[in-house]
């Protein structure tokens, strides 16, 4: 017999579900609580001037899509909140498990959102107002739902950080660049490769020979984020442990920069074999892809390292030694 707390919904015909009158009324008060979060942010979201649109939303998308003016390359931001959703999809069994009840500290996350969102239109920091969306998005269900739910919800939630165009990393490219060229002009020297580093170019000591500049294109930032991005999902599935974690995520930061080096340096030879025209031309477009995928299979063996139990590895090796003797 159906309960006469439940309201159809769907058609018997598909045999989908019915729901309660409080789930009906949670669903209805979560779908105001969205609209009102979105217009709040596509209406009243970005005070940035002369960037044509009050839409916090369109300040990040542009960004997304603008390769050329910045020394980052937040093209990668598209992909983000689609892997929160598979995280959360994944691991929904565990998140709708939970105890749920309404916790105050989430309304004490939710007045926080709020000022910083206040803060962030009020200097013209678009950052902070998407920073305010993120912590929104985690703390309204914590004060709906409780801190259990919560604490499924912090990755997903917190990887959406990678979502915002974060405008203090344009200003460490020109650093990486340096630091890049210098580290790449000596391992050139190192090889036999005679090279000059004058700022951020590379020259041949031989007259005639290649000479090209590492632009903010090829500082490294874009390659670092993207391989900060990824790690941090990897490690969130595959570590044990909290530290190995964040070990592991901390460990993208030299793979990706090792990563741009590997690949500065390969032009140079590439040049010196074979000529400027192809190492600045098709090698130069194609290499990228080649040194990424080093640095992500540098990182999965890293993360296989790091979930070794080395006592357990020991304990085999010493019975192994024994049989032998």
């Amino acid at each position: 017999m159906q309960n006469q707390s439940s309201i159809k919904v769907w058609s018997e015909r598909w045999r989908l579900g019915t729901l309660s009158t409080p789930e009906l009324v949670q669903i209805g008060l979560i779908s105001v609580i969205v609209g009102l979060i979105f217009m709040m942010f596509h209406m009243l979201g970005n005070t940035v001037v002369n960037v044509g649109s009050r839409s916090a939303f369109q300040w990040m998308f542009s960004r997304w899509q603008d390769t050329i003016s910045f020394g980052a390359d937040y093209s990668h931001g598209y992909f983000i909140p689609f892997v929160s959703l598979g995280v959360i999809w994944y691991k929904r069994k565990e998140i709708f498990s939970v105890e749920m009840k309404t916790d105050s500290r989430g309304l004490g996350v939710v007045i926080f959102a709020l000022i910083l969102h206040w803060l962030g239109a009020k200097m013209q920091q678009t950052h902070f107002s998407l920073a305010s969306l993120v912590l929104l998005i985690w703390g309204i269900p914590f004060y709906l739902f409780g801190w259990e739910l919560a604490k499924k919800l912090i990755f997903p939630c917190s990887y959406l950080v990678f979502c915002i165009p974060l405008n203090f990393m344009d200003v460490m490219a020109f650093p990486l660049r340096i630091f890049s060229t210098k580290l790449a002009t000596v391992m050139l020297n190192g090889i036999g490769i005679g090279a000059i580093r004058s700022g951020t170019a590379i020259y041949s000591n031989v007259a005639g020979g290649f000479e090209f500049d590492v632009a903010d294109p090829c500082s490294g930032l874009r390659s670092l984020l993207a391989m900060t991005a990824l790690t941090a999902v990897y490690a969130y599935f595959t570590q044990r442990t909290m530290l190995r974690k964040w070990i592991l995520f901390m460990a993208s930061i030299p793979l990706a920069v090792v990563g741009n080096i590997a690949r500065i340096v390969t032009v140079a030879i590439v040049a010196e074999a074979f000529g400027g025209k192809l190492a600045l031309g098709l090698y130069h477009d194609y290499s990228g892809y080649i040194l990424f995928t080093a640095a992500i299979s540098m990182m999965v063996v890293f993360g296989g390292v790091l979930n070794l139990e080395f006592s357990e590895v020991v304990k085999k090796w010493k019975s192994v030694l024994l049989h032998r003797t």
